[in-house]
């Protein structure tokens, strides 16, 4: 293997498991009437949705999975 390819190998490694640590980092989502009434809740007083700790979360989760992407697609156009 060439510099190159361990680099974009090393990065990609690291995306994966930025992926999954994030992902677990993530508060699951409510589900049943309890849920439903505290989404509700949720979107009417919840103003500063976006600065939220689960938000931020999801911007650094689509992020880590384009940059995993990318680096997919370079690893199969590198090694090929």
């Amino acid at each position: 293997m060439t510099a190159w390819q361990i680099i974009v190998t090393l990065v990609h490694i690291l995306f994966a498991i930025s992926i999954i640590i994030i992902v677990l980092l993530q508060s699951g989502k409510s589900s049943g009437l309890s849920g439903a009434i505290a989404g509700g809740a949720e979107t009417f007083f919840g103003k500063n949705k976006g600065r939220t700790i689960d938000a931020l979360l999801s911007k650094y989760t689509s992020f880590a999975a384009i940059a995993f992407l990318i680096t997919s697609l370079v690893l199969y156009l590198v090694l090929k």
